[in-house]
């Protein structure tokens, strides 16, 4: 669900001003997304980015690739905006909505070539491990939105989440672990390290990411 939240100046006026030109709004109809961008390019899809570090770093250093981001807390997005408009980026949009909605109801299937899902909430108790986000239903539906060939990419510093994340995943039809089964990958050079990924390794916290190519 959308989550509102006190705005900083900062990201308000990245709202105001970002808005109009890289804002997407929620709807029940597909995207054209060569008409959103303007062009034809490879798709990257972020879930929860958070404030939008991450993604802004990527956007700048590949203008080739095109990046669309899914947050459901207005601040974050306020924040990502702001950052859209001091690097003068024209690649990054965004839609401020729940994930699965927009999956199922706004992205066309076989139209993305990345689905990024960097350190979602790990849901740490097991009576709340329902609520994780990775699950095979979800694994499915992201399954009919990648390209043949696409990718999804995760991440998490909580070594009982990627676990889990690799159990579902290796077991989801129609998807392959891009490294060798049951393996992690080493952190791609196209993520960033984040803030707080930083500190957690200055204090010995780990990180595992995991590729999965769809293959059918």
């Amino acid at each position: 669900m959308r989550r509102e939240g006190r705005l900083t100046e900062g990201q308000r006026r990245g709202l105001e001003a970002q808005w109009p030109s890289c804002g997407i709004e929620a709807s029940s109809e597909m995207l054209d997304l060569d008409a959103e961008f303007g062009r034809g390019a490879a798709r990257i899809l972020e879930i929860g980015f958070g404030m939008g570090e991450s993604l802004i770093a990527m956007a700048a250093a590949h203008p080739e690739n095109d990046y669309l981001g899914i947050e459901v807390y207005r601040p974050g997005v306020g924040s990502l905006l702001r950052q859209v408009g001091e690097h003068q980026l024209s690649n990054v949009r965004v839609i401020n909505e729940d994930a699965v909605v927009v999956l199922e109801q706004m992205i066309p299937d076989n139209s993305l070539d990345r689905l990024q899902l960097f350190f979602p909430d790990p849901w740490h108790k097991k009576r709340h491990h329902k609520r994780r986000i990775i699950q095979p239903g979800f694994v499915a539906l992201i399954g009919e939105k990648l390209k043949r060939g696409g990718v999804i990419h995760m991440a998490t510093d909580w070594y009982p989440y990627a676990e889990h994340m690799m159990a579902v995943m290796s077991s989801a039809p129609g998807y392959k672990n891009a490294i060798a089964h049951g393996e992690y990958a080493p952190r791609p050079e196209f993520r960033p390290l984040t803030k707080f990924e930083k500190r957690g390794h200055r204090l010995g916290h780990g990180v595992w990411d995991l590729l999965f190519e769809r293959t059918a």
